[in-house]
């Protein structure tokens, strides 16, 4: 129970089986109430609890604009709100962004992690640019379904089918650049996502009912947080998180496993702060980001410098430090959860917020897995790095606060072609990489976060080499998965056994079934000790 008196629960439950808006039993706000969904969700607005901000939309209907929870505003009259589970749901509604309490500007939603049905890989998806790059068909394709069942599931689960969806994601975009960089707003246009400078301004004023100059203008922005040189885009942006963050924790795990020419420990050049830098491969090029901590701890954030060879990446650029720092989990409730039993809970108090480290690069993972396995993080440190010096694509990109990288991580396709000649160990190992890059390579191994976890894992150990670990791992960083023991790892093990629980495989996942949906976090607390 927090002090507002709103008690924590799985967000993952409290959506309505057909509709992206609450469930309304009765026309009468009595009735309204009498919904345990719309009850919670009603009691979180009217304590004006930022915990649940980004997990719910506030649709005011009397005023025709849609808040997160935690708005100032006077709280509305049950009988003239309605929930919603995305922005995309209250557009299609007729509602308009609140202009005080920016809705958007918050955390995204955990639920799309703790979801692995249809409408959470769709999500996954959708946030990382794939409509814009391939349509809705190619979503379709990507998740194995006609566009016309994807449709119909979206509109039915979340209120708004894919193309609603992708335009509400291509707006936040957009505002994020406007606010967070003084690119042109015609570049800002086609970055984000739209066709024309003209479904531009229509969809800004639709949205936010503002034009996109006013936007930048209301956000009083200091001057030069972007800039152009030569072939590249540099921005600065702040991605907010949810409270409680252990940030640090996430950075070092990092910054431990850093790939010397392709990333590096420390805030700036020659820092030794928290800090964590990377190349990496988008969409329409490479990109170089370096991620730091900022805000405060009731309202931690994380910054993010970049420089991109096409803006056009910037919003897979941001969906994926998102996942890869995992800003988005519901902490608070993870925590609750986990800290209810006697031997997490030092653990959970010593180090609330733990996150999972994500990817940024899904194949990338599954070689990391692969030769980390049974090695120590120095000795898969240098591996890595004399494959990525060997066969990694080189670059020329600025990194923001100084430095330099050299390389991008090698494709399956060339880890395929030239893997023998670089790899070092016993001739299994290498058949197992080889073998999982020549999958990745000709098709018949797709790893995305459009995939089920089930299904991904199931391809995996198919695969010779690939057992049960290295496919719960790479689901784990790859999907963010949140309930996944690896309890065939030795030091999670270990680190059990530390805290008083079970040091075997068996007992420790019997032991662990308490710990769902999170178990993927109660993992991080065992690795931890």
């Amino acid at each position: 129970m927090s002090a507002a008196g709103v008690t924590l629960v799985d967000m993952s439950t409290l959506q309505h089986p057909r509709s992206g808006a609450s469930s309304t039993p009765a026309d009468s706000a009595d009735g309204r109430l009498t919904d345990p969904v719309f009850a919670e969700r009603y009691r979180a607005m009217s304590a004006k609890d930022a915990r649940f901000d980004g997990q719910f939309i506030t649709g005011v209907h009397t005023t025709g604009i849609y808040c997160r929870p935690s708005c100032p505003a006077v709280t509305p009259k049950p009988g003239n709100v309605t929930f919603y589970l995305t922005a995309a749901a209250a557009h299609e509604a007729g509602l308009r962004a609140c202009k005080r309490c920016l809705p958007d500007a918050v955390p995204g939603s955990p639920e799309w992690n703790v979801r692995d049905d249809l409408a959470a890989r769709a999500m996954r998806l959708i946030a990382d640019g794939t409509v814009e790059r391939e349509g809705v068909p190619g979503l379709a394709h990507r998740l194995g379904y006609t566009p016309r069942h994807l449709n119909r599931v979206l509109t039915a689960e979340l209120g708004a089918g894919p193309l609603a969806l992708a335009r509400a994601h291509r707006a936040q975009t957009a505002r994020l650049l406007l606010t967070g960089s003084d690119l042109p707003i015609t570049d800002v246009a086609f970055a984000a996502g739209f066709s024309s400078v003209r479904q531009f301004n229509e969809t800004m004023a639709e949205v936010y009912r503002l034009t996109p100059g006013a936007i930048r203008t209301a956000a009083r922005r200091s001057p030069a947080a972007a800039h152009r040189e030569p072939g590249t885009v540099t921005l600065s942006l702040r991605l907010p998180a949810r409270a409680p963050f252990d940030g640090a924790s996430v950075l070092s795990f990092l910054a431990a496993r850093a790939i010397d020419g392709m990333e590096a420990p420390g805030a700036a050049h020659g820092s030794g702060d928290i800090g964590y830098a990377r190349a990496l491969r988008l969409p329409h090029g490479p990109a170089v980001v370096r991620l730091t901590l900022t805000g405060t701890a009731t309202s931690p954030a994380v910054q993010c410098d970049a420089s991109l060879a096409d803006v056009a990446d910037l919003a897979p650029l941001v969906a994926r430090v998102r996942r890869l720092l995992d800003l988005d989990a519901d902490a608070e409730a993870i925590d609750a959860v986990l800290a209810a039993d006697p031997a997490l809970a030092p653990s959970v108090a010593a180090a609330p917020g733990l996150r999972v480290p994500g990817a940024v690069d899904a194949e990338e993972i599954v070689f990391r897995a692969l030769i980390g396995q049974q090695v120590s993080v120095a000795a898969a440190r240098t591996a890595l790095t004399r494959l990525t010096d060997a066969l990694g694509e080189s670059i020329d990109l600025p990194v923001p606060g100084g430095g330099a990288f050299t390389r991008l991580f090698p494709t399956a396709a060339a880890i395929a072609e030239r893997g023998r000649e670089v790899l070092r160990g016993p001739s299994r190992r290498i058949d197992a990489i080889v073998g999982a890059a020549e999958a990745l390579a000709d098709g018949r191994l797709t790893i995305d976060v459009g995939e089920s976890r089930d299904e991904l894992e199931r391809r995996l150990v198919e695969l010779p080499g690939i057992g049960p670990w290295t496919a719960g791992y790479v689901a784990l960083r790859v999907l963010g998965s949140p309930d996944i023991l690896l309890t065939g790892d030795l030091a999670l093990r270990q680190g059990a056994a530390r805290l008083g629980l079970p040091g075997d495989a068996r007992g420790l996942a019997e032991h662990g079934a308490r710990w769902a949906p999170w178990r993927s976090y109660a993992g991080l607390h065992l690795w931890r000790a």
